[in-house]
């Protein structure tokens, strides 16, 4: 019988250079929370075991605000920055006997709400998925990893704006950077990671 352990990855090593603020991007405060405290605060009713947050740029900035904010979660390094796949690898190195459930979110998501993770996770369970992706239609959809489906309707890629052809950007569906993964699937996928895209990184 599958696990029900739930642990949480929250990737808030990026510099955030669009901010154009010296401040790491995660510790921006919106409406009275940063922005990586609204994100812990929307998971912390789905009751996970474990809680990482993945640091790097600013790092130490980062780890005080959540040893006085946050003490129960677990702030883990990602020395280089070398992509979303890389950070969850470094995460789950970190907690060797993780098992169930594995839900990644993006640290600077602010409007996040409990009950959509809630559904995220429901439906990951229900549908026995190896891996369920949070995913949006929008009008603008310029910059963002475009959700690739098939006849069927089933996902056959997440392709980055910049890896992109024509037909892809042509897309409106979203890729929210919010995964709900089963944890013996993910760490072999983690494995097989190249960075063979124009950022050089391992996307996730």
């Amino acid at each position: 019988m599958a696990s029900d352990r739930l642990t949480v990855i929250v990737l808030a090593a990026g510099q955030g250079t669009r901010m154009r603020s010296a401040l790491p991007k995660v510790l921006h405060a919106v409406a009275g929370r940063t922005l990586v405290g609204h994100v812990l605060a929307a998971v912390a009713p789905a009751a996970p075991a474990d809680v990482l947050v993945v640091v790097g740029h600013e790092r130490q900035l980062v780890i005080d605000h959540l040893a006085q904010t946050a003490p129960d979660v677990t702030a883990v390094v990602q020395d280089q920055q070398n992509g979303t796949g890389h950070a969850v690898r470094v995460a789950l190195d970190a907690l060797p006997d993780a098992d169930g459930i594995v839900l990644v979110l993006a640290g600077d998501a602010p409007l996040l709400q409990a009950a959509t993770i809630a559904a995220l996770l429901r439906t990951h369970k229900e549908s026995g998925a190896a891996a369920t992706v949070l995913t949006a239609r929008v009008a603008d959809p310029a910059g963002y990893g475009r959700v690739v489906r098939d006849g069927s309707g089933a996902v056959t890629a997440i392709v980055e704006h910049r890896d992109a052809d024509a037909a892809v950007l042509a897309i409106d569906e979203i890729n929210s950077a919010i995964y709900a993964f089963d944890a013996t699937s993910l760490r072999k996928a983690l494995a097989g990671l190249t960075a063979h895209n124009a950022q050089g990184e391992e996307y996730l």
